[in-house]
């Protein structure tokens, strides 16, 4: 859960007040909820994203997070500095101007985000402990297992459109798996971003680690997908959650209906004669 700025001990705002030149202005993030502070610092020297947290949940996530960023290169935002004082860990990283993206159909963003996802999906996971395909979504198949590492969270709010290109922020469920599950992941989003079902499978239909996946491990995923939201939305009042339930079922429905045609598409199941 997000804290206040002023729950930070005078020491740990001091040490940050060091780094960045002496603190002007503080504006917290508008989302998430990893770290129990996650604020844009602006300094006479520079402007920092800082997060930081105290809990044991919070701390493990931060730590996670930021072996996750300090390992990749091109992607995440890059770590400035990190120290532990009162208690606290606080991390400093490069702070990232843009907007977030459009993912609708058609919009030029898609193709920052298909540039961006094919060099993710050739990047393996440095040594390490990370989350598996099992803990991560809370069910698995033999085929979800690899060595890459995903993101496994592109919503467009952990995304960022700078001058850069695409930057991915949030690593904190960073997991070691088969490249195709970040994709298969990402369908939720297009559909949420306004693609039909069809419309996200034709547009992953780009990458070859959508397209060499066996389509009945597809079948599985999306139906477990579909499953674990649609009970989270039985027991939430959350939006967020009850759009998910939404969207994994579209496309699990999707799914069943394409394979009930596979008699008559047999090399394209997903898609559809329609599709």
């Amino acid at each position: 859960m997000r804290s206040d700025w002023t729950t930070l001990p005078e020491a740990v705002t001091a040490r940050i007040a060091e780094r960045v030149g002496g603190i002007i202005d503080v504006d917290p993030a508008p989302s998430g909820n990893h770290a129990e502070i996650a604020s844009t610092v602006t300094g006479s020297a520079r402007k920092v994203f800082v997060k930081a947290a105290s809990g044991d949940l919070g701390v493990r996530s931060l730590r996670f997070e930021l072996a996750a960023t300090s390992a990749i290169t091109g992607y995440p935002p890059e770590v400035l500095w990190h120290f532990e004082c009162g208690g606290w860990l606080v991390v400093g990283v490069e702070h990232l101007d843009g907007s977030h993206p459009d993912l609708s159909p058609g919009s030029a963003d898609l193709d920052l985000l298909a540039s961006a996802l094919k060099g993710l999906q050739e990047t393996p996971a440095p040594d390490g402990r990370w989350f598996t395909p099992a803990n991560r979504l809370g069910f698995a198949h033999p085929a979800m297992e690899g060595g890459m590492l995903v993101h496994s969270d592109l919503n467009p709010a952990n995304l960022i459109v700078t001058t850069r290109g695409l930057r991915i922020v949030d690593w904190a469920w960073a997991t070691r798996s088969a490249p195709w599950v970040e994709l298969a992941l990402l369908v939720q989003w297009l559909i949420g971003s306004g693609h039909t079902a069809s419309q996200a499978e034709k547009w992953l239909a780009q990458f070859p680690a959508w397209t060499a996946t066996d389509p009945e491990v597809l079948n599985d995923f999306a139906t477990r997908s579909a499953s674990k939201w649609s009970t989270k939305s039985r027991e939430s009042n959350l939006g967020w959650v009850h759009d998910l339930a939404a969207w994994t079922t579209e496309w699990a429905t999707h799914r069943s209906r394409a394979c009930y045609r596979t008699a008559r598409c047999p090399t394209t199941c997903g898609l559809g004669p329609d599709g």
